[in-house]
């Protein structure tokens, strides 16, 4: 029987819960509602644990209150997606109470439960019901309710559970679009696979481990500038480090232990490993003294390092200096290829994030752009509805103050780049930029990637198919053929020009043929091509 979680289980709960959706990913993303290659709730929501796991494996304490704030802080950086944003809020949420005790019961997992669905409702404008915030918030209430009854996490948590999958078997009913597509909520699975991994551990099953084979991207000296600027004035003014040697006949291992934790009391980013031949330690403190006299009532001191972290600050704060801002106003744009990247470049976007609707930036990705504007204010145009949220939360992780202007779309982020007005004031960009892109109609071609029947088109895997942000409009054996019926859905009397930017698998000569044969059907309106280099999606297609 488990009655309290302390926070050494805490931190391989966590780790297990990303290991579990890892190796669940694919899944999830085959969940996506449209039958298009860029699924990728499973995929956001991984990266967003994968980032928590990260930021968690730095944190050299156990205690509860430390994992909880490395937990919530690392999702956040690492939110991708809608999906991932909500999964960062539901953790935020769930810290904010397990981070208050020393050990969790099942009431205290339960009320954290509670208040993650409360975050997370309040983290999205108009919540739906029928996603992942249906789901977690069933979940929150059932556990309110078991955990009144039941102290024994392995009962608790199989009930939340299967209160879990009952609801997500009705999602379909909630949401029509799920129902017609076959599926359940993506994001709902989701969770319910990361409080699996959660379960697993504590029952014993602990084959965890998780392995990331990508490189840790390193640092430039803007980056670390950046870092020192958002951190402010540190605490702790002295990076101690020393080993301890040759002990003393009456020092033992509970001695080294009382070390540890004499250490942990004095600073921060404490290591005290080893046995009675050698120990190595490392501290953050401001009387490092104190650190060495410990040291000396073990045995001798070899190796020892001791530097000025303040001066270090100083002369990196120095350095920052040199990226003062120059200008009023910037601005920042997600861009899935080469071309629509330079595109952005002509119109005076600052920084270009590659990314887009296979592969949404991070809210830490957008936050990181803006700090290397040389700007007090910038817009961001996220040109995807599945990166507006991430690119509000970006706000939480930057100085800067981030005007985020909702654009859906690659075209909708055109009309508002051409809006902007580098002698207007910041509002007046804002309400300009707002009126631009509500002219802007906006669609796509690409792909199904399975059987399905949505939108009143039965698809077959690899037929084209057309569609704007909400519905799948036209579909075909050919691409032109698509991307022609799909322009023919979205023209209306006041459209005066068309744009087609088209992607990667698309040679200049079609893309030019098309844009004639465009021409010549709709005269009234100026047609025009650009390359754009997008994956995924042959062509992306603008009407204004």
């Amino acid at each position: 029987m488990i009655k309290t979680i302390n926070g050494a289980t805490f931190r391989k709960m966590i780790v297990a819960g990303a290991g579990l959706l890892e190796q669940n990913k694919k899944y999830v993303d085959s969940l996506n509602v449209f039958p298009v290659p860029d699924g990728d709730t499973g995929t956001n929501m991984f990266l967003t644990m994968k980032s928590a796991v990260n930021e968690v494996s730095k944190c050299i304490t156990s205690e509860m209150s430390a994992l909880s704030e490395a937990f919530a802080k690392g999702a956040l950086k690492g939110a991708r997606g809608n999906s991932g944003v909500i999964t960062s809020q539901i953790f935020k949420g769930f810290c904010s109470e397990v981070g208050k005790v020393s050990e969790i019961t099942t009431k205290v997992f339960a009320k954290a439960m509670q208040e993650g669905a409360n975050i997370a409702y309040k983290a999205v404008t108009k919540p739906k019901e029928g996603t992942i915030l249906t789901v977690i918030r069933v979940m929150a209430e059932n556990a309110v309710n078991v955990a009144k009854k039941c102290d024994d996490f392995e009962v608790f948590l199989k009930k939340v559970l299967e209160t879990g999958e009952e609801i997500l078997r009705q999602t379909p009913e909630m949401l029509p679009v799920l129902k017609k597509a076959g599926v359940v909520d993506a994001g709902g699975r989701g969770i319910i696979v990361i409080f699996t991994g959660f379960y697993k551990l504590l029952i014993g099953e602990e084959d965890f481990e998780l392995v990331f084979d990508d490189e840790k991207k390193v640092q430039s000296v803007d980056d670390v500038i950046a870092d020192i600027n958002n951190l402010g004035d540190i605490q702790f003014g002295y990076c101690t480090e020393y080993m301890i040697i040759n002990m003393k006949k009456k020092t033992t291992e509970a001695d080294i232990d009382k070390l540890r934790e004499k250490l942990m009391e004095l600073g921060d980013s404490v290591i005290c490993i080893g046995d009675l031949n050698l120990v190595k330690v490392h501290v953050h403190s401001n009387e490092p003294n104190k650190a060495l006299g410990y040291a000396l009532e073990l045995g001798e001191i070899y190796n020892i390092k001791i530097e000025n972290m303040l001066e270090q600050n100083r002369e990196l704060k120095k350095k920052a200096n040199v990226l003062e801002e120059t200008k009023e106003i910037g601005m920042v744009a997600v861009a899935p290829g080469n071309g629509l990247a330079d595109i952005f470049k002509d119109l005076s976007v600052d920084q270009i994030i590659v990314g887009g609707q296979t592969m949404n930036p991070s809210a830490e990705d957008i936050a990181a752009a803006a700090d290397k504007v040389p700007a007090r204010n910038v817009f961001v145009f996220p040109n995807n509805k599945n990166i507006i949220l991430a690119a509000e939360q970006a706000n939480d992780l930057t100085n800067k103050n981030l005007i985020i202007i909702p654009t859906r779309s690659i075209p909708e982020g055109i009309s508002a780049s051409i809006a902007f007005n580098p002698d207007a004031s910041v509002q007046e960009n804002k309400e300009a930029m707002t009126d631009a892109i509500k002219g802007v109609k906006s669609g796509s071609v690409t792909y199904a990637v399975r059987d399905t029947h949505v939108d009143g088109f039965d698809l077959s895997v690899g037929e084209i198919i057309g569609l704007d942000d909400k519905a799948i409009l036209a579909k075909g054996k050919l691409v032109a053929e698509t991307t022609e019926k799909l322009v023919e859905k979205l023209i209306s009397e006041d459209t005066m020009n068309i744009t087609l930017f088209y992607g990667e698998d698309i040679r200049e000569e079609e893309a030019v043929a098309l844009c004639e044969k465009l021409a010549g059907k709709y005269p009234e309106c100026e047609v025009t091509v650009a390359f754009g280099g997008q994956p995924v999606y042959y062509y992306l297609v603008s009407l204004e």
